[in-house]
């Protein structure tokens, strides 16, 4: 399809006012989720097709390696020009390509993708194992107990009014894009908040733990309980493992994975709590898997597990509240 591209260009003149290399990926992009869906479908997998995305639904453009450059405090896009921007942060490293996106909310952004050499973290014996829950968002094996933020529990009635009052709006009228707007906002914010929240919190152990061992939980599986569903969902325990991976690897740290089976149930360490007797045997697991030694119970203070407010981890970025 690439060397359709000049050939289109000539027939549909709005083609010819978009940056080639981003049509490019376009192209590229197609034939990836073309590619995806073809190997499902070869392992029995029931797919359906690709839908055309209309005007006003493609909200991403991917300058890829050339047609953009910074200035200052603007963006310079080939074929769009100048663009005021704020950068939030430094760029680090060297820019490879930028996204466009526009998301739901309304508000633009632009991503850049850098090239960059890991830094890895001085080295750290110190290892911990962590114990994901719904009562506490973690728990883990120094004692500490993560209040669950429960965003979505908070922000739910306000979602349930906002979805309710677009429901009734007439398609296609100004109000319906009013009534959108404000729950897409109310979307973005909820899911600003988890992202803070787990970036944090995921950072903290990263920074201060060597060896970092979780659960190798099947999600997939454990929200198909009606019960549980919205409660496991809303904790996003495997963005936090996906985060805590990410990170680790970049430090030069150890994020090991465990069967959970039995890690609750079996009392090794004494009558103690539930969520913390878990965090022990998920981290003499994952030392074993390493062939590393558990220190014994018996050598070892027994702490009593203490409760650390979600707000603590969002203000602080840390446990403690010196950070």
């Amino acid at each position: 399809m690439q060397a359709m591209l000049p050939e289109m260009k000539k027939h549909r003149l709005e083609l010819a006012e978009v940056y080639s290399k981003a049509l490019q990926m376009v192209n590229i992009q197609l034939h990836h989720n073309l590619s995806v869906l073809h190997a499902l479908k070869l392992k029995g997998r029931k797919v359906g097709r690709l839908r055309f995305k209309k005007e006003g639904r493609y909200r991403t453009l991917n300058y890829n390696q050339s047609g953009f450059s910074i200035d200052g405090k603007k963006l310079s896009l080939s074929k769009i020009d100048l663009i005021p921007i704020k950068l939030h942060r430094p760029i680090a490293g060297k820019p490879k390509g930028v996204l466009i996106t526009h998301a739901k909310s309304g508000k633009w952004f632009a991503i850049f993708q850098c090239e960059h050499p890991s830094q890895p973290l001085p080295s750290c014996n110190k290892s911990v194992g962590i114990d994901v829950g719904l009562k506490h968002f973690l728990s883990d094996s120094d004692g500490r107990q993560i209040e669950n933020p429960r965003y979505y529990r908070k922000t739910e009635q306000k979602l349930k009014i906002a979805q309710r009052s677009l429901s009734r709006k007439r398609k296609g009228s100004s109000n319906r894009s009013n009534a959108r707007l404000k729950v897409a906002r109310l979307s973005e914010k909820l899911t600003n908040q988890r992202d803070d929240f787990l970036h944090k919190l995921s950072r903290f152990y990263v920074n201060y733990y060597g060896l970092i061992a979780v659960e190798d939980l099947r999600i997939r599986n454990m929200v198909r309980s009606r019960n549980y569903a919205k409660s496991i969902l809303d904790a996003s325990w495997g963005k936090f493992f996906k985060l805590l991976s990410c990170k680790a690897e970049s430090a030069g740290r150890i994020v090991v994975k465990v069967n959970p089976r039995g890690t609750s149930q079996e009392y090794n360490h004494g009558l103690i709590d539930r969520d913390y007797n878990a965090s022990l045997n998920i981290l003499e697991l994952g030392l074993a898997g390493l062939g590393r030694p558990f220190e014994p119970v018996e050598t070892r203070p027994i702490l009593a597990p203490h409760q650390v407010p979600a707000s603590l981890i969002i203000e602080a970025g840390s446990p403690y509240p010196s950070g």
